[in-house]
């Protein structure tokens, strides 16, 4: 083990339920591995991790059936598919409806990327793609097109300046090596 491999404390996640996992630098590695390299596969992970296949597989099910890894799917990116122009869309709902008819309404508009719920100015805020401004209309239309949504106020991002991302968390979430 190499010593940058020597946790004193292991993070404990909450995942999607309430289960809690400790993920360790073990788990940082592996899931960096698999970030960058999602088509590696377990032995080819497991001999340059230097750990069992067995330890691989079993990392990578734990870290699955917690919630820290949701998908193995591909990360689509929305250009590629003709989808341009991205914007964030701010909701105010009508109070005493809740937030959950919204979202089922919004989940099953495909341009909506995302949907949270939110503190400040609005209840809901949504990310939503279109294949141009005048399709944008169109989106716009179908989202606000729900009884339930009263308002909306619409940013048209111009340029990505971060994408999303989560391996720099590991980074942070890891506490530091013990000393030797």
């Amino acid at each position: 083990m190499a010593p940058s491999d020597k946790i004193a404390q292991p993070v404990h996640y909450t995942g999607g339920g309430n289960a809690v996992l400790a993920v360790d630098s073990l788990d940082a590695r592996l899931l960096t591995l698999f970030a960058h390299e999602p088509r590696i596969g377990v032995l080819e992970a497991s001999r340059r991790l230097a750990v069992a296949r067995g330890t691989v597989q079993a990392r990578l099910d734990r870290l699955e059936r917690s919630g820290v890894v949701r998908s193995w799917g591909p990360d689509l990116d929305p250009r590629a598919l003709g989808y341009p122009v991205t914007a964030f869309v701010t909701l105010e709902i009508r109070q005493g409806g809740g937030h959950d008819p919204v979202g089922e309404h919004l989940a099953q508009i495909p341009e909506v990327i995302e949907a949270h719920t939110i503190t400040g100015p609005g209840d809901l805020w949504c990310r939503v793609v279109a294949k141009s401004n005048a399709d944008l209309q169109r989106v716009l239309d179908t989202v606000a097109s729900y009884p339930g949504i009263e308002r909306s106020a619409t940013v048209i991002t111009l340029a990505t300046q971060v994408e999303p991302r989560m391996l720099p968390l590991l980074g942070v979430a890891l506490p530091p090596p013990l000393q030797n």
